[in-house]
């Protein structure tokens, strides 16, 4: 499947360890196209710290269906929160593949490092990954390449292997000493840039997930606010700030509820209901009294009094108004919060 041209496609996520795999590859005079895969758990584009070190040109391409079907019944589970990380790589270096081929390049790039994550990094997954996603030999990490069996570029000398490394481990000592040596000064920190390896962010996934109703507007609702079931399929989203408030806002649609208070700087809150069954209808006074006291529990009070008044809109029409509203104990918010 190795071909005359020298050109590589990198998965690329905009972090150091891929920013370094592209160099690397490039020192040989070797051309990269660059691969970020976008779902709804990861940011629309990638940072932007690698553009002025590689000149590279980059492929964005939504996976968001594909993850969808993987997220529901991952073949290799989850791990420590909402993440079927293996299935997710799977799948990656699969369209990385199929790219590949409609670019006319001969392999796959990683910036994957052995042993530095647990699930997906350690040598049995690395290899597992590679052969599951059908492109095995053709998939190189150029940080760790010395210390797993050589691909097919490397064989066929496409690849100077005595030139990749032999990085392991969590440290980033190595990574940032090349950085340096390479004038690279600009880059994100190691935090994971997937919002399911983040525990909270992972327990709301699971509550939307168990309600069967959901679409791309609730997985961009997750991202924002504090998040609160008042009944098993009412939820109750409270922004934390004023660009959270836009956000909630923005993120409303016909059928929400918008809660604010006219008279006390404080939160937009978001009401919606996932199956509006006979029961919650009947329910709808207590809904609104729950959603009313945890929103003014967030709102700006001063020292003379605890009440607030709240307005409720639908439509972008206000259609009820409360007033003198108590905030909720905190005690008895913790039994709605999602944590």
């Amino acid at each position: 499947m190795i071909t005359e041209k020298r050109k590589a496609i990198a998965l690329y996520s905009g972090g150091l360890d891929s920013i370094l795999a592209v160099k690397l590859i490039q020192e040989q005079g070797i051309e990269v196209t660059g691969v970020y895969f976008r779902t709804p758990f990861l940011k629309d584009e990638p940072d932007h710290y690698g553009e002025q070190y590689l000149n590279i040109p980059f492929i964005i391409e939504d996976i968001s269906r594909d993850f969808m079907e993987i997220m529901l019944n991952p073949r290799y589970g989850f791990g420590k929160n909402e993440n079927p990380c293996i299935d997710c790589r799977i799948m990656m270096f699969k369209k990385a593949g199929e790219i590949m081929v409609r670019e006319g390049a001969s392999f796959i790039i990683s910036g994957e490092v052995l042993g530095q994550r647990p699930m997906t990094q350690n040598k049995k997954s690395l290899l597992l990954i590679s052969d599951e996603s059908g492109y095995g030999e053709l998939i190189l990490r150029p940080l760790s390449a010395l210390l797993l069996p050589e691909t097919e570029p490397e064989k066929c000398l496409m690849v100077n292997r005595s030139a990749m490394m032999d990085i392991q481990g969590r440290s980033r000592k190595r990574q940032m000493a090349l950085a340096q040596q390479w004038g690279i000064e600009k880059y994100p920190s190691p935090a994971g840039g997937c919002k399911l390896t983040e525990p909270g962010f992972a327990r709301r996934l699971k509550d939307l997930l168990n309600k069967n109703k959901y679409d791309n507007n609730d997985f961009e609702l997750l991202k924002v606010g504090r998040h609160f079931n008042i009944h098993k399929n009412i939820k109750l989203v409270v922004g934390r700030n004023e660009k959270e408030n836009k956000m909630i806002l923005s993120l409303a649609n016909s059928q929400d509820y918008i809660l604010s208070s006219y008279n006390h700087k404080g939160p937009v809150s978001l009401l919606r209901f996932y199956n509006e069954s006979m029961e919650e209808k009947e329910k709808m006074t207590e809904v609104l009294d729950i959603a009313c006291r945890i929103t003014a529990r967030y709102c700006d009070k001063d020292a003379k009094s605890d009440l607030v008044d709240i307005n409720i809109w639908e439509n972008n029409k206000q259609i009820k108004r409360f007033t003198g509203i108590p905030s909720m104990p905190e005690q008895l918010i913790q039994r709605y919060l999602i944590w």
